[in-house]
């Protein structure tokens, strides 16, 4: 345990921090798979849950949530399976 008190502090930021982007993490997988189920049943909110796993990935890429190249290779196999599809 620390006992210099801004690593002190800093613990208490980077715990918060990682418990709010473990949130924003569950939240994009089950964006994505919401997409994917719908892509695959051919419902017809496909391309709005499409649309919102895409906005969802975006912002988590540009917020450093998860890296900006694996947010786009996400988006991009969703792009493809939605592709294949139609």
């Amino acid at each position: 345990m620390a006992n210099i008190k801004s690593q002190i502090k800093r613990n208490r930021q980077n715990e918060k921090r990682r418990q709010r982007n473990k949130g924003l993490r569950s939240e994009l997988k089950t964006r994505v798979k919401n997409a994917e189920h719908a892509i695959d049943d051919g419902a017809d909110d496909a391309a709005e849950r499409m649309r919102l796993a895409q906005k969802r990935l975006a912002k988590a890429g540009a917020k450093s949530v998860i890296h900006k190249n694996q947010a786009a290779r996400r988006t991009s196999r969703v792009m493809k399976r939605a592709a294949k599809a139609s």
